[in-house]
């Protein structure tokens, strides 16, 4: 009879502690953030080539970005982080902060500066997160524009 009921509504109690964490997607988001601001400020040169609804694209896709960047970093501080990692890092809560309040202001603009900014504050954070497991880090231009370095770790 279960069947014909059709599905039940069910509720998870936690987080799945699965233990991947990767803070490599919120530098993507970062990359993709100012590309976005790249784009928007290339738009506004005499030429006129971009029609001015890419404009709106781009600010879509710069927003999204910017919160897909805080919610990877809230994540991985949220659920990986714990109490001795704070200890040793002790910069780590001020860092995050940081990372949130970039990510908000680049939001709110198209100023490449905070873009890079951001970058910068999550290459850190990425560095400390590859510190706590052991595993030494290199910083590599990607190779896609904005051709910026990112944190990698060497596998």
């Amino acid at each position: 009879m279960r069947i014909f009921k059709g599905p039940q509504v069910v509720y998870a109690h936690c987080d799945i502690p699965c233990g991947i964490y990767d803070p490599h997607n919120a530098q993507v988001a970062v990359l993709t953030v100012i590309r976005m601001m790249d784009l928007i400020n290339e738009s506004g040169d005499a030429s006129g080539t971009v029609p001015t609804h890419n404009i709106a694209r781009f600010t879509a896709v710069k927003d999204e970005h910017a919160e897909i960047c805080k919610r990877e970093v809230r994540v991985i501080w949220g659920d990986y982080f714990k109490e001795e990692h704070l200890t040793e890092y002790p910069e780590l809560n001020n860092l995050v902060h940081e990372i949130m309040t970039l990510a908000s202001k680049a939001r709110q603009g198209i100023e490449r500066n905070i873009g890079v900014e951001l970058l910068d504050s999550v290459n850190k954070f990425a560095e400390i997160f590859w510190k706590t497991k052991d595993v030494e880090t290199k910083r590599v231009v990607s190779p896609y524009n904005p051709k910026l370095e990112v944190v990698y770790p060497v596998l």
